[in-house]
């Protein structure tokens, strides 16, 4: 699957899946917001209604020459991250993705609920963050818990909330763009 997609699903994080949305677009990386089914309208946890570029059932998952530089991105929120963690064909689709040799990234308790979700062998040793309290899957798998505002372990991003939004799409746009770009995008937004 080739691009960069923020799955939505009913009750996500505003900040976290749109101050993402937002840092990658500055950093001139085209994203497409999926909902997970063919309902183009997702509420947020705030009750904020986002309008979906895209649907799950209709993407392309073809992983032919799928590499670092095509992303999934999982927000948090709940009940959002619940709902992404029980979509089993958008798990299927990730497990595939990250296999074929594509980047996962997840902030808040989408880690611990959607990407706990990859193989152990995936996890084991990985460094990742998360929201406090939703770490237990991930070290069940190996995986190594750290507070910071945001990790990258390889091909997999993590962040640990909303207040770090902005922190984890950078990490994910440094993996895309390089460091100039991140810099630059962190200028403009004067977090220098």
């Amino acid at each position: 699957m080739k691009g960069v997609y923020i799955f939505l699903a009913d009750g996500f994080e505003d900040v976290e899946a749109l101050a993402t949305n937002d840092v990658l677009r500055r950093g001139g990386v085209a994203t497409t917001l999926v909902a997970l089914t063919d309902d183009p309208q997702i509420e947020s946890s705030h009750g904020v209604i986002v309008t979906a570029e895209a649907f799950l059932p209709e993407l392309n998952t073809d992983h032919a020459g799928t590499t670092e530089e095509d992303v999934m991105i999982f927000p948090g929120g709940m009940p959002g991250s619940k709902n992404l963690a029980g979509c089993a064909p958008l798990i299927r689709l990730m497990r595939e993705h990250y296999a074929a040799g594509g980047t996962v990234a997840a902030i808040c308790a989408a880690p611990g609920l959607v990407l706990s979700q990859l193989g152990a062998d995936d996890l084991q040793g990985a460094k990742f963050t998360c929201f406090e309290g939703f770490q237990d899957a991930l070290l069940a798998k190996g995986a190594l818990y750290t507070p910071a505002p945001a990790v990258r372990a390889g091909r997999i991003v993590s962040g640990r909330s909303a207040g770090h939004a902005v922190a984890f799409a950078l990490e994910i746009l440094r993996g895309l763009k390089g460091d100039e770009v991140a810099g630059q995008v962190r200028h403009a937004l004067y977090l220098d």
